[in-house]
């Protein structure tokens, strides 16, 4: 069986999926709607987000999990009646992947897993390799022929990073690593390479 990753408090991580056999887990725009929203209720608390993007059959997600100390009990939402007697990051990534397939398989008259085994996680170790991972999660609509800028495409926080609007995102710590709005801009619309990260991509 193989072993997964464990999500530490304080590191950073690219979460990621795609559904079963490559399915669709996404049908329609309310489905998105409805993931961003459940993310919000069983993650916001548990972790810090810093990009992310939904495609139709999979979703790429950059995050910091959150230390011990910085989570609020409170805050936290599960899909059981019991409290568990300890926190852990996994199981409430689990929650809302377990909440979105149940809401999916009920409205779209399924039955079955949505999602390929158990989520992906893999660690971001360096400032190069986030700075590229932010790049790689946003262009990937345009990497699979979806649009042909990745501005146009609403599915992602690209545009959120651009706007003034109040955001759950890290918005300003992302551009405080690019160094300022214009640089991150720049570097979005330069071609990268995806050598540095190539083990943090799926397809």
């Amino acid at each position: 069986m193989e072993v997964k990753t464990p999500l530490l408090h304080g590191h950073y991580y690219h979460i990621y999926n795609r559904g079963n056999n490559s399915s669709p887990i996404f049908f329609e725009n309310e489905n998105y709607y409805h993931f961003l929203r459940l993310y919000a209720k069983y993650i916001d608390p548990i972790a810090e987000t810093y990009a992310w993007c939904l495609l139709k059959n999979h979703f790429h997600i950059l995050v910091r999990i959150k230390e011990k100390s910085e989570i609020i009990e409170s805050d936290l939402t599960f899909n059981t009646t019991a409290k568990p007697k300890v926190i852990e990051p996994y199981r409430q990534f689990s929650h809302l992947f377990n909440a979105y397939t149940q809401t999916i398989n009920k409205r779209h008259q399924r039955t079955g897993s949505l999602f390929e085994n158990k989520f992906e996680r893999k660690m971001v170790t360096s400032e190069n390799y986030f700075q590229q991972l932010i790049f790689y999660i946003h262009n990937n609509p345009v990497h699979h022929g979806l649009v042909k800028q990745m501005g146009l495409y609403p599915w992602s926080s690209f545009e959120s990073m651009l706007s003034q609007k109040p955001t759950m995102l890290k918005r300003e710590e992302v551009m405080e690593l690019f160094g300022d709005r214009e640089n991150f801009i720049d570097y979005h619309h330069q071609e990268q390479t995806d050598d540095g990260i190539l083990d943090l991509i799926i397809e």
